[in-house]
């Protein structure tokens, strides 16, 4: 027998970073659901596309740069101009630069030599975004006295990276590291969160932070051996396997809950 505390009929949910490899999965998971889901992304194609993949639920595509504060109240506006209300935001949107040529500076630059451009760029967009819309979304929220908002952090926002992952044996050419800024912005989200939780603590809306593992997304055999190693359950998470998770956070199945932090890390963090 289905529990009706899961079902999200009807409901407004505003997916930040919504077109990426994990916002996807969520604006997907929340509209079987049966959310209205606002794919928001600074791509605004992208969007669009994960928008239209959308069924059995209404769905509206946004361009929306998280760093902008003028977005970010468009973007409600919009949601709101669409459906009258907002119920949830996902702050998902991140920088998370993949080891490409694209990002090769990112990776093999030291700590000691880590530009300060790209220190305050992913302060911008990791937490500073999430302030933002975080901000933006509130008067909604308040208004209707109800409202749920879910930070996406990550394990290295609780542990340091191994940065034994990036420096397989077999490589040859200069040292790569998993980014300072990665951590420490991603650290900076449960601090955020629950200073919400308790700042709108008797006002209706919860604050939560759900903190994935390491995701399968092509990565090289040596490196899906080396994770899986140092992870019980022995392998990288699956993309649609942190949806569930969304879900329980966005609906009244979790409604004695906020200010939390739910980790679905595969038992990384557990040794």
């Amino acid at each position: 027998m289905c529990d009706g505390r899961f079902d999200l009929t009807g409901r407004v949910v505003i997916i930040t970073g919504g077109a990426g490899l994990l916002g996807e999965q969520y604006a997907l998971a929340l509209s079987r659901s049966g959310a209205h889901v606002v794919v928001a992304d600074v791509k605004g194609e992208a969007a669009e596309r994960v928008a239209s993949a959308v069924e059995g639920a209404k769905a509206i595509s946004l361009e929306v740069d998280v760093t902008d504060p003028a977005a970010a109240i468009r973007m409600v506006e919009a949601t709101l101009s669409a459906f009258g209300h907002v119920d949830g935001l996902v702050n998902n949107a991140a920088l998370d630069p993949k080891f490409s040529l694209v990002h090769a500076d990112e990776h093999t630059t030291s700590f000691e030599r880590y530009p300060l451009g790209l220190w305050n760029r992913a302060i911008a967009v990791n937490l500073t975004g999430m302030f933002l819309c975080s901000q933006a979304v509130a008067p909604a929220m308040l208004s209707g006295k109800r409202g749920v908002i879910v930070n996406v952090c990550s394990t290295y926002g609780l542990v340091g990276p191994d940065q034994r992952l990036y420096q397989p044996a077999r490589q040859a050419g200069p040292r790569t590291y998993k980014p300072v800024t990665y951590s420490v912005t991603k650290s900076a989200v449960l601090g955020l969160t629950r200073y919400l939780a308790t700042y709108f603590a008797g006002q209706g809306i919860r604050v939560n932070a759900l903190t994935p593992g390491g995701v399968y997304d092509g990565h090289d055999e040596e490196f899906m051996r080396q994770y899986s190693w140092r992870t019980p359950l022995g392998r990288m998470a699956n993309r649609d396997e942190y949806s569930g998770a969304m879900i329980f956070l966005l609906s009244d199945a979790s409604s004695y809950m906020t200010g939390a932090n739910l980790v679905v890390d595969g038992g990384w963090t557990a040794w």
